[in-house]
């Protein structure tokens, strides 16, 4: 089992999700304490130990099925019921299939399934290998049921029903066998999504520096689909956060400074000149960024984005100013300030609409140039 939740762990980060080694280590010490026995007990032990941030959550909730699930609901066997020579019966009708739907009504009415090994080999013929996400493995799913022949088996089901009466099967032990048929259906429906989106997810885990696992790098902005666009603001949002993680341990490590020979002297002289406090010198840096975004018609794709890495980056630098421009350059450095995030980025496009033709770069720059100049000085960035 801690192999299992290690490799959970690597899901989770592949994911997106930030867990670092002490809450791995807590969360194998809390399911040894409280064991494997209670499942809501165990997945609510691993949610408190690895999950620090809300968004983090769905996350969390559609990959622990996925690793601890139980494969999906068990078939069950519709031949047991049966007499011996509705049995027979039985075999003689399905011997008359095709061999594909013969093996497919065979896994339905014994209740066993395919294996494991033939479910994985399936998803390999569907392409699960470049599945990345959960359209695709919805893509994937459909493929491996085609296989198996889903598409024909409601006609073949019907055949089986009339094929059976004409045997001299009782029309209760049919409709019930049926109904049983039908049920395993669903059931190796979901038992197949189910092995998709595990082997997905075990596939990202090995991806984990590649935007967890999705194609979104060699992706055009303007081909994103909505899935894809909240995955990105996902990204934005965890490239934000490493940068104040470590910013916050470059102030840490920077607290004390350089030793100070001069100040400890002086501070130990009531001691005899004994340097038994030491003084540090503190250098005080104030970074200075100037942010620009092009907010023009052919950026519209892009700029939601930039400006949420705008918006961020003025919250971590305090000498910070932004401005986005199309046709004119514009301050947005207070809207940025004064809302959430996904608001001030809506009230910005809203304040500088989209123009086709419309972008003056050279405009922007003199209006910069002429109004915005004070911006700089020469610890200023400009970006």
């Amino acid at each position: 089992m801690d192999n299992r939740i290690v490799e959970f762990i690597r899901g989770l980060r592949a994911a997106g999700v930030r867990v670092s080694l002490a809450e791995s280590v807590d969360a194998l010490h809390a399911i040894e304490s409280l064991g494997i026995t209670n499942k809501e007990v165990f997945r609510s032990s691993l949610r408190a130990t690895l999950i620090k941030e809300h968004d983090d959550f769905a996350a969390f909730e559609e990959l622990f099925p996925l690793y601890f699930g139980s494969g999906g609901p068990p078939l069950q066997n519709a031949m047991e019921d049966l007499t011996p020579e509705d049995q027979e019966m039985m075999q003689m009708a399905l011997s008359a299939l095709s061999g594909r739907m013969q093996q497919l009504l065979d896994w339905l009415s014994s209740g066993e399934g395919p294996s494991k090994e033939e479910l994985e080999e399936m998803a390999r013929r569907a392409g699960v290998e470049w599945a990345n996400n959960q359209q695709e493995a919805r893509w994937v799913t459909r493929r491996m049921l085609q296989q198996m022949g889903f598409a024909h088996l409601e006609e073949q089901m019907q055949e089986l029903y009339e094929k059976l009466q004409e045997m001299g099967m009782s029309q209760e032990a049919i409709e019930k066998l049926m109904g049983v048929v039908e049920a395993n259906r669903e059931a190796l429906a979901e038992q197949v999504a189910q092995q998709v989106g595990q082997q997905i997810a075990e596939q990202r885990a090995q991806r984990a520096d590649d935007l967890h696992g999705s194609d979104l790098m060699n992706k055009p902005l303007q081909s994103l689909t909505e899935e894809d666009a909240n995955q990105l603001r996902k990204e934005v949002q965890r490239l934000v956060t490493q940068m104040r993680s470590r910013a916050a341990l470059r102030r840490k490590r920077g607290n004390k400074g350089k030793f100070d020979s001069k100040g400890t002297i002086r501070s130990n002289l009531r001691n005899g000149g004994v340097p038994i406090e030491l003084k540090f010198k503190k250098k005080k840096l104030k970074p200075s960024l100037v942010l620009i975004c092009d907010v023009s018609t052919s950026m519209r794709a892009v700029a939601e984005f930039m400006l949420r890495l705008t918006y961020e980056l003025q919250d971590q630098v305090a000498r910070a100013r932004s401005f986005a421009f199309n046709s004119d350059m514009l301050e947005i450095s207070v809207t940025l300030s004064g809302s959430r995030a996904a608001d001030a980025v809506t009230k910005v496009l809203y304040d500088i609409p989209p123009g086709y033709y419309a972008t003056d770069l050279g405009n922007s720059l003199n209006t910069f140039s002429k109004k915005f100049m004070d911006a700089v000085d020469g610890r200023t960035t400009v970006v």
